[in-house]
């Protein structure tokens, strides 16, 4: 007979549930069972996926969930003993009503009942029990926690609580998981049932698929309490039996009793629920009254051609058709609201100067959005597709994503709350969940495998795109990871087993970057809500989930590049004296387009990798359209083409069309298919079909499943030759068609974001202080990022002065003569309160503070305390008021206790004033101060200093400790930008095949970090990190090498690897494991095989010759020396010198240097 399981555990019960939807679907199917209940603790995180895995698999879906059951009100928070602070209660969905009131409850409990877990009470309960079955749960429910604690006549009046509520609905529950003290009590509860008429139902409380996992399942109860697996202390299950068992061992179970097997189906029958996934539930949006009495369809149409005439000098028939035709297509498919509600918020945004993006997706192709102002880009101008966007063929809801600027977007939620209702809208949860190479590293803190081990062997693990590789799979491929799998060690093949079990299981839930719900009344009408615990509420089900149920959904994505332009903006106009924005500026100016053309790119959007700027010099843009096709190349799959495109615009490959149909469509981007509007285009044009079929199409044949694009072959084949296309023209235009539907990019997002990065080229070209400035305030959190903008402002002539109090403000700020000054907000612990009263107090001044006296007389000392203080010194801020830091810093206290003594003074002098001498100036008191005398202390030396600020800041402003080696560093190492790529805001491009870096390395710089750990054998290895003057790269030393350089492995030590390439290059750092190590000072006399000097006479005078021959001599050895000289203009001539050889010392390079620059050495390495 069969079995059904009305008591399971997902991993959506967090760190608790070991089995995944799909998998405890696909095992319920195994067995043979056909239907399966799932209850998370307090949650329905997973009932839409659930409900559709198991429609999928033919299993009947009971959606339900464990709730916990307050002892008292839910609102009571406290600790009563003989009480437990929550009880379980499984409640089980019967039909649409009883899940309206799951999704009621389980809100109720986050929002409201929180303590420990999110709890409901029996007057909560009482009041969305329709539609509900209830059972007993396990040894945590009411009646069984006090039955087992000898509560009898507590344990009947819960049990005719539940009865009263719930009738027939409510069963008493049992379980067998061999626990002792379910022997004892379990019992008693079957006798209590037949005493009150109570049926009963025998289950098995499943928390993981398969006997085998117990393990695994232990370690995730270690992760979620933070234990060791071996605390003696710690919660465990004392069972391997959870999990989900086959119903002839159910019945094996409860043969004594067989009728709670067989009562299990009387519940699954009893259930009839069906979740409509086709309905859409959509804020209405509020008419203005002045509008008159019409609906939203044509408040749209009237806002649309309101908008219209701003954007359009003339509504010409192009443009008033293209609107009628998206108007219509909006209305039939009810979308008229949604377009209603963007574009209110999105002008509220305008409204209130809060930056909004161009367009983001294919909205932008979608003439009704650009009246709306919803997206700033003409889709006429530029040939966007409607159909691209909304597909009248294809019903789905319309998406459009917005970007805003970084730092405000929270202004526009709360807008979109205070219109719609706070209970109608919510953020979007997600959940972080167990990556290949988060599992290893959870696991081995379980098993206490040493961290520098377990990050080590993460690393190991791959990627495949922007992703890790699947364990499953790197376990088989890497071999370092095969051997591990294979280990005699007991601790790395269990660390393998438990990782390849738990990889991919949900670990907590946390905010979507962007995804907002709007509903048109209560959200927990449609969507049950979850609270974290720094109180953000956030829907239960996914963005896909919510959107799947109906709900509108909208992403408000935070885009920091348009911070940038805001704040450049800013400083701009005050620079100018009047308002500057980038929606006014030319887009043919030629000075941008030679800032591409370089590729002069650091801090340009979307276009400053190393590979890009390459391509940027190759390509020379020279309109906008160039940089829209360039972004749309630039990522994996389309790269190829790139090269192919430059040829083609210059002339140097052929533009051949298959068919002069093809032309007027490719032309624009030199006859290359770039984007999918131009397949669809072409399936349009060519093959007769309309716009929305076109996109079907190109769709279908994106999927790459060749069934079906032979299919989709064919079908346009057919439609070229209806309209008197050449078979086999049609065939090779079929064939090109395929090759690019997978790779072809949205034009409309492309377009979008090429505008961006013009205006931020734009800025850079005409106001490089103020983008810089504006970058860096942007990034001023991240160290790495800030040096490669500070080593550009460099490139760029723009000096950057280190924070001071006297001239800086929070952010970074420009300043006269191409420099900017350092924000004091990068400064660690010194906080915005007590910067804005630094320059209030400089301000009221009116000149810079003359020493810490002064400065301190004037600031609020509440805010501007000792830590604060001592950090501006160590910083380098308080330069410019004290003789030397060392001296400040010793003499923070002294200075406070002087400040306070005068201000407490000087508001006794106030309030006596205020009685008795109103007409006094205190001002001239203030010129009458005598500050004390600082005592003497001799100042940090410049390492010191320099360790300080690094401290503080996060890396070097006022000097940087590599300067005296950095002819080393230029010399000696692998120029490594070719191959460092920059991970964009919307994509993760891959090292091209044809830009692999050698296979030996050398990187030179300082050890900032060290961390030695044992290998498997027990032998000495360390994990470095390095870093030069706008890179961190982290470095490997196996056992094998250790012992030999374990003397030179010291932090803060100048040195040199040289290594090969990692495999783990995809996290923006570039990896190396180290097989030689050097001592920066060193390096010339080891690895110098010989030295070329280029010598022009028209630059260097008789004596500097004289000088650099004499030079020369003083160090005599075997490496040789070649001379180039170039001699009026003409070719330059080579020649080695046969009588002088020499030993390249670091002090006579650096003598070289000095004599005829770096730029006229080269170093030839030794390779041994």
């Amino acid at each position: 007979m069969s079995f059904v399981h009305l008591h399971s555990h997902t991993h959506y019960s967090l760190l608790d549930g070991a089995a995944k939807i799909n998998e405890i679907v696909r095992r319920t199917a195994e067995l043979g069972m056909e239907a399966l209940a799932i209850t998370d603790h307090g949650n329905l995180f997973g009932a839409l996926e659930f409900y559709k895995e198991a429609q999928k698999a033919g299993i009947k879906p009971i959606l339900g969930m464990e709730a916990y059951i307050a002892p008292r009100e839910r609102t009571f928070r406290k600790q009563i003993d003989g009480e437990s602070t929550s009880y379980h209660l499984v409640l089980l969905a019967k039909n649409e009503k009883g899940f309206k009131n799951l999704i009621k409850l389980s809100s109720i409990a986050y929002l409201e009942g929180m303590y420990y877990k999110p709890r409901i009470d029996k007057q909560v309960l009482r009041e969305y029990s329709e539609g509900l079955i209830a059972t007993s749960a396990c040894m945590k429910g009411e009646v069984a926690y006090k039955l087992h604690r000898g509560m009898r006549e507590k344990a009947i009046k819960a049990a005719e609580e539940y009865l009263d509520i719930f009738g027939d609905d409510f069963y008493f529950e049992i379980q067998d998981h061999h626990i002792p003290d379910e022997a004892v009590v379990y019992p008693k509860i079957y006798k209590l049932a037949k005493e009150m008429g109570v049926a009963v139902i025998g289950t098995n409380d499943n928390h993981y698929l398969k006997r085998e996992d117990h393990e695994a399942h232990d370690i995730l109860l270690c992760l979620q309490t933070g234990k060791d697996r071996d605390d003696p202390n710690r919660m465990r299950y004392g069972t391997d039996q959870l999990y989900l068992k086959s119903p002839e061992e159910m019945y094996a179970l409860f043969k004594e009793t067989p009728e709670v097997y067989e009562r299990t189906n009387e519940i699954s029958e009893k259930i009839d629920l069906k979740i409509d996934f086709s309905q859409r539930h959509l804020p209405r949006f509020p008419i203005p009254k002045e509008e008159g009495n019409i609906d939203a369809n044509e408040y749209l149409r009237r806002l649309t051609f309101r908008g219209a005439k701003n954007k359009y000098s003339d509504i010409n028939k192009k443009v008033h058709d293209r609107i009628e035709y998206e108007l219509s297509v909006i209305a039939r498919m009810g979308f008229a609201g949604y377009f209603l509600i963007t574009q209110d918020f999105i002008n509220a945004a305008r409204q209130r100067d809060i930056p909004v993006g161009l367009g983001r997706g294919s909205a932008a192709g979608s003439i009704v959005a650009y009246c709306l102002g919803i997206t700033q880009v003409d889709p006429l101008r530029y040939d966007l597709l409607f159909e691209r966007f909304l597909n009248p063929e294809r019903i789905t809801m319309p998406d459009i994503d917005i970007d805003f600027c970084k730092d405000r977007r929270d202004e526009v939620i709360e807008y979109v709350k205070e219109k719609y209702g706070r209970k109608n809208v919510a953020q979007i949860i997600t959940f972080g969940t167990m990556a290949s190479r988060g599992v290893i590293r959870d696991v081995s803190r379980v098993l206490k495998i040493p961290i520098s081990a377990a990050d080590h062997i993460a690393k190991l693990v791959p990627h495949e795109g922007a992703k890790p590789m699947p364990l499953e799979k790197a376990f088989q491929t890497v071999p370092e990871l095969k051997e591990l799998a294979e280990s005699d060690d007991i601790n790395m093949r269990q660390l393998v087993r438990f990782s390849k079990t738990l990889e991919g299981i949900a670990r907590h839930a946390s905010v979507h970057a962007a995804g907002i719900i709007v509903t048109p009344d209560d959200i927990t009408n449609y969507v049950p809500l979850y609270q974290n615990s720094d109180h953000e509420i956030t829907t239960q089900w996914t963005m896909n989930w919510s959107e799947a149920i109906g709900l509108l959904k909208m992403d408000f994505l935070g885009l920091r590049n348009l911070t940038v332009i805001r704040k450049a903006e800013e400083m701009i106009s005050q620079r100018l004296g009047k308002r500057f924005r980038v929606d006014n500026i030319p887009l043919d100016d030629e000075k941008t387009f030679k800032l591409f053309g370089d590729g002069l790119t650091v801090g340009v959007f979307q276009f400053e990798s190393s590979a890009m700027q390459e391509y940027l010099r190759k390509l020379k843009p020279t309109r906008i359209e160039d940089l829209i096709a360039m972004n749309a190349l630039y990522r994996p799959g389309p790269m190829d083409m790139i090269n192919d495109f430059i040829d083609r615009k210059f002339g140097r490959k052929k533009i051949e069309y298959l068919h002069p149909k093809l032309e007027p469509i490719l032309e624009e981007t030199y006859g290359v298919i770039v984007y999918q509007e131009q397949v669809m285009r072409i399936t349009s044009e060519l093959a007769g079909f309309t716009l929305a079929e076109a996109d079907l199409m190109r769709r279908a044949m994106g999927k790459k499943k060749k069934e079906v694009m032979d299919e989709q072959k064919k079908i346009f084949t057919e439609g070229c030759i209806k309209n008197n296309i050449d078979k086999k023209v049609a065939q090779k235009i079929a064939n090109l068609i395929a090759k690019f539907a997978e790779y072809g990019f949205n034009k409309s997002h492309s377009a979008a974001y090429a505008l961006i990065a013009y205006h931020t080229a734009y800025l850079k070209a005409h106001y490089p202080a103020e983008f810089m400035a504006a970058n860096l305030t942007s990034e001023v959190r991240d160290g790495d990022r800030v040096m490669t903008l500070m080593d550009e402002c460099k490139k760029m002539g723009i000096k950057i002065k280190p924070p001071d109090v006297n001239y800086s403000q929070a952010h970074f700020v420009p300043l006269e003569d191409n420099t900017i000054a350092f924000g004091m907000e990068a400064i660690k612990n010194v906080g915005g309160s007590a910067i804005a009263s630094i320059v209030a107090a400089r301000e009221e001044l009116g000149h810079p503070f003359k020493n810490i006296f002064e400065m301190l007389q004037h600031v609020d000392l509440r805010l501007v305390n000792k830590k604060v203080l001592e950090s501006l010194i160590q910083a380098g801020a308080m330069d410019s008021i004290g003789t030397n830091r060392a001296q400040l810093f010793n003499n923070v206290e002294k200075a406070i206790d002087f400040a306070q003594e005068y201000q407490s003074r000087k508001q006794k002098n106030a309030d006596q004033r205020s009685l008795f001498d109103m007409g006094s100036n205190q001002s001239s008191d203030d010129a009458m101060i005598s500050y004390p005398e600082l005592p003497e202390v001799p100042d940090w030396n410049t390492t010191e200093k320099l360790k300080k600020e690094r401290e503080l800041l996060g890396y070097y402003v006022s000097g940087h400790p590599l300067e005296p080696y950095k002819v080393v560093i230029q010399l000696f190492t692998t120029d490594l930008d070719p191959f460092r790529e920059t991970v964009t805001d919307i994509q993760d491009v891959k090292i091209p095949e044809n830009k692999k870096p050698p296979q030996i390395l050398r990187i030179g710089g300082q050890i900032i970090d060290i961390r030695t750990t044992y290998d498997r054998k027990q032998q000495k290895m360390a994990f470095v990190k390095i870093e030069d003057f706008s890179h961190t790269y982290e470095v490997v030393v196996f056992s094998s090498v250790y012992p030999q350089f374990e003397s030179i492995l010291q932090t803060d030590r100048m040195v040199l690897v040289q290594g090969k390439l990692n495999s783990d290059i995809n996290d923006n750092v570039i990896k190396l494991i180290g097989e030689r190590i050097f001592e920066l000072e060193t390096v010339p006399a080891e690895l110098t095989e010989s030295l070329l000097l280029k010598v022009s006479k028209e630059q260097l005078d008789d004596e500097t010759v004289h000088r650099l021959k004499v030079t020369l001599k003083s160090s005599p050895g075997k490496q040789k020396i070649f001379f180039e000289f170039k001699l009026n203009g003409g070719e330059p001539y080579r020649f080695v010198s046969n009588s002088l050889t020499i030993k390249l010392t670091y002090p006579l390079l650096k003598e070289i240097e000095r004599l005829i620059g770096d730029e006229n050495i080269k170093i030839k390495v030794h390779q041994a």
